[in-house]
């Protein structure tokens, strides 16, 4: 639900439907007209200034838990160009490519305004978009400068007051389109608890999850009370919306998938994949380095660039495997037979990567991948080599590719010296979801990789666990929300530790009571900060010994001008 708060409600003409409208002094005063949990304020006040009214609807969201545009953190950025100048750069860049694409160059300064991610002119709608995703206020204005070549001369935020007719409209359908998600809740369904963005590319030709899956998810979500919500790398600025993100798109770390994790991490979403995981799995040369350091048995490996080819013969037999350090999907990996196609391969693949690996071959004919949440196994699958070729998935110089057979079993069926092997690498990356490759040969089970987006898909890792799949990984989005701090104060009880997160023998891991116990301290100190703030802000504004109850229009017309700001120094 989106609470829409304002200086006064006669300055809001807009329709608003779902959307409570409150004024200031309401929103300060009267937090029991906040019933819903996880409301979402837009506040548009008159003036931000700091210790302003503005300034404190935004601080008493926070403190109350309830996501706020703009934010404490972005009033307080936006005081002055000094503060703000080190995010320009990138968009006066942005701005100079836009004005380059025009026709009929400007030959003065001009504003841009900026309603929630979106502007009326139609020459700027990235620049507009990009502004949003670096300082999300629901107003702003941008001042463009052709002095010393193009660029952002300050950006303000703006208020009702200062929209022109003209603009009366296009505002109204910013506002609508920014909030509509609030709207489509059919009125017999109750209101989803939490938001799950799941980030994927409708055109991946081999994505972790297809769409069968990912509509799987969305049915299992709304049985679990969490609205599911299918997002792609043009929503990056509608992101922060959400209370969780679920990236179910082949990462890499430069690429908007990691983007995506940090904008996630820094907003206080559950994430996964987080930021650290993708890290560590992605790049192959980290991998290696981390199972070696942490003696988890591989295939022997060497990190080489091209000055170290000469020495792999003596270092690893014929044949060998060259590898990128981020491809996925069995792409970026050669096999060299001998002397020569391991020197063409290499230069082939050092003209992508500074450095590269080379691995000792192990054929097998399957690779098993555990699936692991949490410390805690979930699938155990058997990927069968594609025909004919030596990888499971066989890529051909046309873009086609073909795939091996699967075989999902019961995670006790699995070898338990792989099942073991599968944790305590997955130890060495976090307590996400990850897909362990491993190799059983006649020496011994080795790790191939570890992933940190694995495959999810209908009928296949899910063939055991069916249903209960897509509702264990759900439910750890559920705890992780429970968890964060600040929300057992705000009438939430955390849940008790799903099944799938709990391990053998019933006792909860060091991990897990770890943060139980800095979500119970955190959530304390939140606790009395809010409870300081706001009996503060409530004395200074109605009179330590004068309380009284807002009276609608009347209120309005009639109180006399609050005492607040307390100071502005």
């Amino acid at each position: 639900m989106h609470i829409i708060v304002v200086e006064r409600k006669t300055h809001f003409r807009y329709r608003n439907p779902g959307c409570l409208v409150l004024n200031n002094r309401e929103f300060i005063t009267r937090p029991d007209l906040v019933q819903a949990k996880r409301a979402k304020i837009i506040n548009l006040s008159k003036d931000y200034s700091y210790l302003g009214y503005g300034y404190y609807c935004s601080l008493l969201a926070e403190a109350r838990s309830q996501k706020v545009i703009p934010s404490v953190k972005t009033i307080l950025e936006l005081r002055e160009r000094s503060i703000y100048s080190h995010m320009l750069p990138e968009l006066d860049e942005l701005l100079r490519q836009q004005v380059k694409k025009l026709v009929m160059l400007p030959t003065a300064p001009f504003a841009i305004n900026v309603f929630f991610g979106r502007t009326d002119d139609l020459r700027f709608p990235d620049l507009a978009r990009r502004v949003f995703d670096e300082f999300r206020a629901p107003m702003l204005r941008l001042n463009i400068s052709p002095e010393d070549g193009w660029h952002i001369a300050s950006i303000r935020p703006m208020s009702l007051g200062d929209l022109k007719p003209d603009q009366e409209e296009f505002f109204e359908h910013a506002l609508e389109s920014y909030t509509r998600s609030s709207w489509r809740t059919p009125k017999a369904k109750p209101a989803a608890k939490y938001s799950l963005a799941i980030l994927h590319n409708p055109t991946d030709a081999l994505p972790p999850s297809d769409k069968r899956t990912l509509q799987k998810f969305i049915r299992i979500g709304e049985q679990m009370g969490v609205d599911v919500e299918l997002v792609e790398k043009k929503d990056y600025s509608e992101l922060a919306e959400y209370d969780a993100l679920f990236i179910r798109e082949t990462t890499a770390l430069d690429h908007h998938t990691f983007r995506f994790a940090k904008k996630a991490e820094n907003e206080g979403m559950a994430v996964i994949d987080d930021p650290t995981s993708i890290l560590r799995c992605t790049n192959k040369v980290y991998l290696a380095e981390l199972l070696k350091a942490n003696k988890i048995p591989t295939p022997k490996t060497v990190v080489l660039d091209n000055r170290g080819i000469e020495a792999i013969e003596q270092e690893i037999p014929y044949p060998v495997i060259l590898k990128i350090p981020d491809g996925s999907f069995s792409r970026g990996i050669v096999k060299a037979e001998n002397r020569q196609q391991l020197q063409d391969a290499a230069a082939q693949l050092l003209r992508e990567s500074d450095v590269i690996l080379a691995q000792e071959y192990l054929y097998t004919d399957f690779d098993w991948r555990i699936g692991i949440l949490r410390g805690q196994a979930i699938y155990a699958c058997q990927y069968f080599m594609s025909r004919g070729h030596w990888q499971v998935v066989k890529h051909a110089d046309s873009g086609r590719f073909t795939e091996g057979g699967l075989r999902t079993l019961p995670i006790e069926e699995a070898p338990a010296e792989v099942v073991d092997l599968a944790l305590k690498a997955a130890g060495l990356i976090g307590n996400g979801l990850y897909g362990v490759d491993l190799k059983q040969t006649a020496k011994g089970v080795v790790v191939i990789e570890v992933n940190d987006n694995p495959s999810i898909n209908q009928g296949e890792e899910d063939a055991i666990l069916k249903d209960d799949l897509y509702r264990r990984i759900i439910q750890e989005f559920i705890l992780r929300l429970e968890l964060r701090p600040g929300m057992q104060e705000a009438g939430t009880a955390a849940p008790a530790i799903a099944p799938a997160a709990t391990p053998a023998g019933g006792a909860p891991s060091p991990a897990q009571i770890a943060a139980q116990v800095a979500a119970k301290v955190s959530a304390e100190v939140a606790a009395k900060i809010a409870a300081e703030v706001s009996s503060q802000v409530t004395q200074a504004i109605i009179g330590a010994a004068r309380p009284y109850g807002i009276d609608a229009d009347k209120a309005e017309r009639e109180q006399p001008a609050l005492p607040l700001p307390l100071s502005r120094k």
